[in-house]
C-alpha cells in the first residue's frame, strides 16, 4: 500500500488539509484531496521550556547520564564561564548539609556552546552536569507502588510508563538546568540595571521567622549563607534547624516557606491582562517541585484591609523620582514593575518520599503499604532558595528584553518613562 504524505500514524486521520468531500457518484464514497506538496506532521513536546525571549529548555533525569539546559536568546559579548553558574550550583547541589539529601553529587557543570573565549555568541548555550552518584536499585520498591503525594501515579496516568529511578523529570535535580540559566540571568540583570536578587527562608514547619526582623533594603547573601538552613536571623535559623532534625531522625519530613526579595528592578516590566507580571512570577515559581502556594506584596493579609490603609500612597523623593511611601502592593501594580522592591512569598510542601510506612496502591491496583527508600530532603526549602531566584531571575530577564523591544525601539516619553540603558559600560571583547 502506498504511503500517505501524512506519516505520522499508521491509522487515517483528517487534518485541516484533509476534509472529506462527497463524490458526485455517490453520496457514500469519500473523496480526500491530496495537498500539492508533502506536509510533515510534528508533535512538540511541551512542558520543558521557559520565556519567549530568553529561552531555556531544560533536559535529563535523576538517575540518568546527566541534566542540563539550553539556553537560547542570551545576548552576545558577555563575560561568561563555568564559575559564574557554579556558585549557584553550589548552593542548590544535594549533600552539603545534615538537613539535605545524603547523595553526593559535585554538581559541576561544563559549557559546551554558545561561548568563545569567555564571552558569550548570541547562540545558544549548552550547560551540563553528569549525574555521578545514582542508586537505582533504591527505587525498586517504588516501581510497583505509587509514592503518597508523589508524581508517580499521575506520570503513569499521562503518559502511561515513567522513569521510576529517582522520580524521573519529577526529580528536584530537574531544577539544575533552571539555576544554571538562572546564574546567567542575574548576571545579565546585575550588570545591566544593577537588579539585586535574594530569597531565603522565612518559614520551617511551625516556626516562623517575623517579617519585622528582615530590613529588605539592608539583606545581603552573607547574611543568608551564614547557616544551613538559609535563614538570615541565627536565632530563628536554630530554630528551623531543630524543627528538621526532630523530623529527620523519624524518617519524616517538613514543609516551610522561602520569602524572595528583587531590588533595583527596573520600571515598566510585565504587560496587562494575561501577562502581567506576578502572573509570570506566580507560574515560573510553581514550576518548581513541592511548590503548593504563591503570595506577592500584601497576599492575603491585605484582605484583612480597607483600600484606604492598603493603598500605597505616591510621592516625589529627593531624586525627582515617583516613589511610594509603603509597598504593600509588593513592587508590581497593574502587572507592572514600579521600581519599588518586589516580595513575594513561595510556600513548599514537606517532602512526599518518606520512610515511614504509608499505605498505597501498586501499578495493578492492589492496596499495599510502602516504606520508601532512597536519599531525600527531610526538608526541601532550604536547597530551595537559589531555585526560586533562578525562576524570578529568568522571569524578569525575559521581560526586560520583551520591555527594551516594544517600548524602548524609539524615544521614550522623557516626562514619564525611564530609558533602559545598561547601567554598566560595556567591556571590550575579542571579536
Amino acid at each position: 500500500m502506498a504511503s500517505s504524505p501524512y506519516s505520522l500514524s499508521s491509522k487515517p486521520f483528517l487534518t485541516a488539509f484533509s476534509s472529506p468531500i462527497h463524490s458526485d457518484r455517490s453520496l457514500s464514497s469519500v473523496v480526500y484531496p491530496q495537498p500539492r506538496v508533502s506536509i510533515k506532521l510534528q508533535i512538540c513536546a511541551a512542558g520543558s521550556t521557559y520565556g519567549n525571549h530568553f529561552r531555556v529548555t531544560t533536559y535529563g533525569e535523576s538517575h540518568g547520564g546527566g541534566v542540563g539546559c539550553v539556553i537560547d536568546g542570551c545576548p552576545p559579548r558577555i563575560p561568561l564561564s563555568e564559575a559564574d553558574m557554579q556558585f549557584d550550583l553550589d548552593r542548590r547541589r544535594p549533600g552539603q548539609s545534615r538537613i539535605t539529601t545524603p547523595r553526593k553529587e559535585t554538581d559541576t557543570c561544563k559549557i559546551f556552546s554558545g561561548v568563545s573565549e569567555g564571552f558569550t555568541t548570541g547562540t545558544p548555550i549548552h550547560v551540563f552536569v553528569p549525574n555521578t552518584d545514582q542508586r537505582g536499585n533504591d527505587y525498586s520498591e517504588m516501581s510497583v507502588a505509587y509514592r503518597p503525594s508523589h508524581a508517580d501515579a499521575t506520570y503513569d496516568m499521562k503518559y502511561g510508563v515513567r522513569s521510576v529511578q529517582g522520580g524521573g523529570r519529577s526529580s528536584a535535580r530537574e531544577t539544575i538546568g533552571r539555576v544554571a540559566s538562572g546564574a546567567v540571568a542575574k548576571k545579565i540583570l546585575k550588570d545591566f540595571s544593577g537588579t539585586e536578587i535574594l530569597a531565603y527562608v522565612s518559614q520551617v514547619h511551625k516556626v516562623i521567622l517575623p517579617e519585622d526582623l528582615v530590613d529588605d533594603d539592608a539583606l545581603t547573601l552573607d547574611q543568608i549563607e551564614s547557616n544551613i538552613v538559609r535563614c538570615p536571623d541565627p536565632e530563628y535559623a536554630e530554630k528551623m534547624i531543630s524543627a528538621i532534625d526532630a523530623v529527620r531522625v523519624k524518617g519524616d519530613s517538613v514543609g516551610g516557606v522561602v520569602t524572595c526579595i528583587v531590588r533595583n528592578c527596573p520600571r515598566g516590566l510585565g504587560s496587562p491582562v494575561f501577562d502581567k507580571l506576578e502572573a509570570e512570577l506566580a507560574k515560573a515559581c510553581m514550576s518548581l517541585p513541592a511548590t503548593k502556594g504563591f503570595q506577592f506584596g500584601s497576599g492575603f493579609a491585605g484582605t484583612f484591609l480597607t483600600g484606604s490603609e492598603h493603598n500605597d500612597e505616591f510621592y516625589i523623593d529627593e531624586h525627582g523620582k515617583v516613589r511610594t511611601r509603603t509597598n504593600r502592593s509588593g513592587g508590581i501594580q497593574g502587572g507592572i514593575s514600579n521600581g519599588e522592591i518586589i516580595t513575594m512569598r513561595i510556600a513548599f510542601k514537606p517532602t512526599s518520599t518518606i520512610s515511614k510506612k504509608q499505605s498505597t496502591v501498586t501499578r495493578e491496583k492492589e492496596e499495599t503499604e510502602l516504606i520508601a527508600r532512597g536519599r531525600h530532603d527531610p526538608c526541601v526549602v532550604p536547597r530551595a532558595v537559589p531555585m526560586v531566584e533562578s525562576m524570578v531571575a529568568l522571569v524578569l530577564v525575559d521581560q526586560l528584553m520583551a520591555q527594551f523591544a516594544q517600548c524602548n525601539l524609539f524615544p521614550v516619553n522623557s516626562d514619564l518613562q525611564e530609558p533602559l540603558l545598561p547601567r554598566l559600560e560595556p567591556k571590550e571583547v575579542p571579536f
